[in-house]
């Protein structure tokens, strides 16, 4: 247990590096952007197609993994919008509330996975994230669109455009195609693909620190701390939870638990900025909830394994 634990702290180490370059302006700020652009568009779809074309998905993990993680989100953003009328908050603010509570950086999560459950626990979370972008990605929008700043509504079709712009929902829809249909590895794009993923995961770890922002953290510490709240102290045991009701093993069981334990999706600042959203309230939720998931999810990882 002493060496999952530190297994662990290298992928927050990652992150602390990656906010102290930034902050050193060790980086030109402009430089940012498009690391986090080849990340997104090359490196992390390199590293998802082979994951998911070579997991086991015979067995019951998968299918209770990912049940467990969609439901979470459904349960939780069906309680964020019934309480709407009771928050004390503007529109734009709520749709910062509502993403900061359901969306959650796979950044930080794979690397998670990888250091505790190997190659079979990314596989799984690999199909996890398949599940999970579409329902979160359509919640997001949805709720954007009714209370962001001068917003009038998204179409059907246009969410469907956005849905397949996704660079990782793709790779993730590519890996279980070629999973399903039993595609043996390629020679050559295999090995390809297999090269360029294993520069994903520590960039990306790098790129989530980066754009880490504490400005907005002590003016409205209740509202964050309220959504961190959410976010890594009701979602981790809700995933699990719901995993063992549906019958998942201990590595569906834990992956569950740790997809719910990750921290706020920087993409979620992204497109809060592009909906009329409260950027820098989100900006603030990532933040927080990325620092304290460093302790969070020691935390729960060791009460899951005396569990």
């Amino acid at each position: 247990m002493n060496g999952l634990l530190l297994g662990v702290l290298p992928v927050f180490a990652l992150i602390a590096i990656g906010y102290g370059l930034k902050k050193s302006h060790f980086l030109p700020d402009e430089t940012w952007r498009p690391i986090e652009k080849l990340s997104i568009n090359l490196l992390y779809p390199g590293f998802l197609i082979p994951a998911i074309w070579d997991a086991d998905l015979s067995g019951d993990s998968a299918g209770a993994a990912g049940a467990a993680a969609v439901t979470a989100v459904i349960i939780v953003g069906g309680v964020l919008l019934a309480a709407r009328p009771l928050l004390k908050i503007d529109g734009p603010a709520f749709t910062s509330v509502f993403q900061g509570s359901i969306r959650w950086n796979s950044f930080v999560f794979l690397p998670v996975i990888q250091v505790a459950f190997g190659a079979e626990g990314l596989a799984l979370a690999a199909v996890m994230i398949a599940c999970i972008i579409p329902v979160t990605n359509i919640a997001c929008v949805a709720v954007l669109a009714r209370w962001g700043a001068d917003q009038k509504g998204v179409s059907p079709v246009a969410l469907a455009q956005a849905m397949l712009a996704n660079p990782i929902l793709v790779a993730c829809l590519i890996g279980l195609a070629l999973n399903l249909l039993k595609v043996p590895p390629v020679p050559g794009i295999y090995e390809t693909l297999k090269l360029i993923g294993s520069a994903a995961l520590p960039l990306g770890l790098i790129v989530a620190g980066a754009g880490l922002s504490f400005a907005e953290v002590a003016r409205r510490k209740w509202t964050i701390a309220g959504v961190t709240l959410v976010k890594l102290g009701v979602m981790p045991p809700l995933m699990w939870g719901l995993c063992i009701l549906y019958g998942g093993d201990e590595l569906a069981q834990a992956t569950a638990l740790l997809c719910g334990a990750a921290p706020g999706a920087a993409a979620a600042y992204l497109l809060a900025r592009q909906m009329g959203g409260d950027a820098p309230l989100m900006a603030g939720i990532v933040a927080l909830t990325t620092v304290l998931s460093a302790l969070s999810i020691p935390i729960l990882l060791a009460l899951f394994h005396m569990a």
